[in-house]
């Protein structure tokens, strides 16, 4: 069972300003000394106060460029000494959390492909006891959220308090027309349980193209997330590694400009009434939707029956093909979403198969 995080407010690291969204920006990787400085002053001069660049890049294929290495922290360390941006790049091992320390980076996340492993984390976060270091993990590569939890959690343990996450968006093999998934649904439910984390979005990982940046942002700041990462470079078409996703800094500060910010709440009485209002017909259709849940399973426990006494299997696949089918075209005259129809169902029908299973044992 999760645990409760003890930590420090995001607002309170000392390297955003408010108001949202809180912003950190900078290029997929450190490709030169020029780079990363040119890049570092088109965001500084529009306020950016948070630089980031990978320096070690794990990459699906050998051969693809795979960071400049130590030797970039020393232009990170420049940034930091000539603009006073806070500085933050990727770890993966105690080795680079080691050298991060050593020349003076002042924030580290953790990647998708490493937050998914109970190793590396154990290892990261043991190299960052006793450091003040703000740590931001994304999410990892699928879909688990309590694995996601499980990296907070070891990074909490070992005295981490400045933790915050990066919602990147997750692998699929279906087609869509972003890079990942957003399973936006996954982030509002580790905001709901940790509401505060320092929470960003990754547009960038999430897009895979520059031109999906600003809906997602958007979206983002919708759902009331605090900020967000951002890949930016000075010349994107020469990028070595991610170039179609990465804005330049002017272009990156016409999205900023561009997104509405809404308020987390209101103090207006009119409001408060209203809400509270609609609130009260939401809690009466959910104890409606219980109780509808409720009379549904009794019927599956007769099935159950049936299906004992006749020594029928429990699944009957063809059926559950054509209910869905069937719900999804409904739920649509309705206005409601295939996405929204085929989870709910599913959830109905594994509780339905639970259910049965339970009276076959009996």
């Amino acid at each position: 069972m999760a645990h409760e995080l003890d930590i420090v407010p995001g607002t309170e690291w000392g390297c955003f300003t408010l108001p949202r969204p809180m912003c950190i920006a900078g290029p997929c990787s450190a490709e030169s000394e020029e780079q990363v400085m040119e890049t570092a002053r088109g965001l500084h001069a529009f306020g950016i106060h948070v630089f980031r660049a990978g320096i070690w890049k794990p990459r699906t294929h050998p051969g693809s460029f795979e960071g400049i290495g130590t030797p970039g922290l020393k232009w990170l360390r420049r940034v930091k000494q000539e603009l006073g941006m806070w500085t933050c790049t990727e770890v993966a091992s105690e080795k680079h959390v080691l050298e991060c320390i050593k020349y003076g980076v002042d924030m580290v996340w953790v990647g998708a492909r490493t937050s998914a492993n109970p190793f590396l984390m154990q290892e990261i976060a043991d190299a960052l006891s006793g450091t003040d270091m703000p740590v931001l993990v994304k999410n990892p590569v699928n879909p688990d959220i309590d694995l996601w939890i499980g990296a907070l959690e070891r990074l909490n343990r070992a005295g981490i308090r400045k933790l915050g996450v990066i919602h990147r968006g997750f692998s699929t093999s279906e087609p869509i027309a972003y890079r990942n998934d957003p399973g936006w649904k996954i982030a509002i439910e580790l905001r709901t349980r940790y509401p505060q984390l320092a929470f960003f979005a990754d547009p960038s990982h999430m897009a895979g193209d520059r031109k999906y940046l600003l809906e997602l942002s958007q979206r983002a700041m919708d759902l009331g997330l605090d900020g967000l990462m951002v890949e930016s470079h000075c010349n994107p078409a020469c990028a070595l590694s991610d170039a179609k996703q990465q804005l330049m800094p002017a272009d990156l500060q016409h999205l900023l400009e561009s997104l509405v910010i809404r308020d987390n709440t209101s103090d207006s009485q009119a409001y408060k009434e209203g809400i509270d209002a609609l609130r009260a017909q939401i809690d009466v259709l959910d104890e409606n939707l219980l109780f509808t849940l409720a009379s549904r399973m009794k019927v599956s426990a007769k099935i159950g029956q049936y299906k004992r006494d006749h020594n029928v299997a429990i699944l009957q696949a063809g059926r559950w093909e054509q209910v869905l089918a069937d719900m999804v075209e409904k739920g649509a005259s309705y206005g409601l979403s295939e996405q929204a129809i085929t989870a709910i169902m599913t959830a109905i029908h594994d509780e339905s198969v639970r259910v049965q299973n339970e009276v076959l044992k009996a």
